[in-house]
């Protein structure tokens, strides 16, 4: 496979990453994604590289919808940006809000989840997302405040699937992200009874088809999210809604748009608050090339998580 790295700017910085990196694979099927963050060590970032194997080499089971519904996605924005951020994906009616910002109050949520709530109006839905930042106690009380705000789930509020557990049953619906995909068994989320809707993301889980296994195992209502993914990874979490038996929530597949550029001419962009399910061409990738000490590091990562593989 012919591998291609990549170095996008993003519009406002998200998890506090200015510019998305990537790894572009081109195989017999078709373009995979590998881009594990910075952080993750080899061991983890191997899932993501079995991934991006299996859309460039197998490519993807056959789709039983045409396309997906997805939800806007607001950062860590001051309130008065809100609005702005909104405008990039137009015809949303769902919108999912980063809270729990490191160096941010709870007063700041508050104000960014009012904004949104006033933007997509009462019959809107608007989701909140923590990244498991919360302490049970902090969670109760930021709940208790956001409550009045109608929300559809809190994804990820706290780490553990204990605390999780203890959340539910308050008023807001429990969503489980990061007790999926950084878990050695993704299956107790549902075994536990902490949470009462599972967020999947492709890269992290090896692939579409053991992200399918996972939903079918789990038995609860599934939203398909990106990482930050250029429109080649955004292709792989369409394909994995596209192919769910059932999709009752908007998924969180709109995430291009956050990014400044795009490694095709032709990105995943909601249309009508929807993605088409298509297959994506890197046409723009040697217009982001990274630099060259970036593209040696990521090729070195890649060494070794082939290497994982290969074991």
């Amino acid at each position: 496979m012919d591998a291609h790295v990549v170095s996008l700017p993003m519009r406002v910085p998200f998890r506090g990453v200015a510019h998305r990196e990537a790894v572009l694979l081109e195989g017999p099927a078709g373009w995979g994604e590998f881009s594990p963050f910075l952080e993750y060590d080899d061991a983890e970032a191997a899932r993501w590289l079995a991934a991006a194997v299996e859309a460039a080499t197998v490519g993807w089971p056959a789709p039983v919808r045409a396309s997906v519904p997805v939800n806007a996605t607001v950062p860590a924005v001051a309130a008065a940006e809100v609005p702005g951020v909104l405008a990039r994906f137009p015809g949303c009616t769902t919108a999912k809000v980063k809270v729990a910002q490191a160096g941010q109050a709870l007063a700041d949520d508050v104000a960014r989840v009012a904004a949104v709530r006033d933007a997509l109006g009462p019959s809107g839905r608007v989701r909140v997302d923590a990244n498991a930042a919360w302490t049970l106690e902090q969670a109760r009380a930021a709940l208790d405040a956001l409550a009045p705000y109608d929300l559809e789930y809190a994804e990820q509020p706290c780490a553990s699937l204990e605390d999780l557990a203890a959340l539910r049953g308050r008023g807001v619906p429990i969503a489980a992200d990061e007790s999926i995909r950084k878990a050695d068994d993704p299956l107790r989320v549902a075994v536990l009874g902490a949470a009462d809707v599972v967020v999947l993301k492709v890269a992290p889980l090896a692939g579409v088809r053991p992200a399918l296994a996972v939903a079918a195992a789990c038995g609860l209502p599934v939203v398909v999210s990106s990482a930050l993914d250029t429109s080649v990874g955004i292709a792989a979490g369409v394909a994995l809604a596209a192919a769910l038996p059932d999709l009752p929530y908007a998924c969180g597949l709109g995430t291009a748009s956050l990014l400044a550029t795009d490694v095709t001419s032709d990105p995943l962009l909601p249309v009508d608050g929807a993605l088409p399910v298509r297959p994506v061409v890197p046409d723009l990738r040697g217009a982001v090339r990274a630099p060259a000490d970036r593209e040696r590091w990521w090729r070195a990562r890649l060494d070794r998580c082939s290497a994982i593989l290969g074991a």
